[in-house]
């Protein structure tokens, strides 16, 4: 067996087990529901905790992201956030996809402000200024500083600062 193949096997077997957890989850909270609102009683304050980690959580975003359920993918990034702050960064990937910029301008900001070495953070901030054709300046110095943070992705990142020049030049 190819080592793909092995991946893709243990990246299913993965992604089954998520899903496992979460109908589990899912179980676990309707029943708990469904006994406050039967019972005579007042309702008690029950504070589960996850079961999936905040990493646990991008996996399965990225799932439901290739499967194209971005709305899923947002809700579980939106739960990674409280502890990763790279959660920030697939949410305004998210954002940009349902053209929300306001919205991946917020995320992409956040995912900087957590972590100032997040290189794709600079770069996607950097592109999402380019697509709404503002903030030049600004966006051609987060592409350099992206470039600083992750010179191995510099190619890509390269790819942003031309864009962003050629804008300038025309304007």
């Amino acid at each position: 067996m190819g080592k793909d193949k092995v991946l893709d096997a243990a990246y299913q077997k993965k992604v089954k087990s998520l899903k496992f957890r979460v109908k589990s989850f899912k179980i676990i909270f309707y029943l708990i529901a469904f006994s406050l609102l039967t019972s005579c009683s007042l309702p008690r304050i029950i504070i589960l905790d996850d079961p999936l980690s905040p990493e646990e959580h991008i996996n399965l975003g990225v799932t439901y992201e290739k499967k194209g359920e971005i709305d899923n993918a947002l809700r579980e990034y939106r739960l990674a956030s409280k502890k990763l702050p790279l959660a920030y960064l697939y949410m305004g990937n998210i954002y940009i996809q349902k053209n929300d910029f306001d919205e991946a301008e917020s995320a992409y900001r956040k995912a900087i402000k957590k972590d100032s070495q997040n290189a794709d953070a600079h770069n996607n901030l950097a592109w999402l200024y380019y697509k709404k054709k503002e903030n030049l300046n600004e966006a051609e110095e987060l592409v350099l500083k992206a470039i600083e943070l992750n010179p191995s992705k510099k190619d890509i990142y390269q790819d942003t600062l031309i864009k962003i020049r050629e804008l300038k030049g025309q304007k």
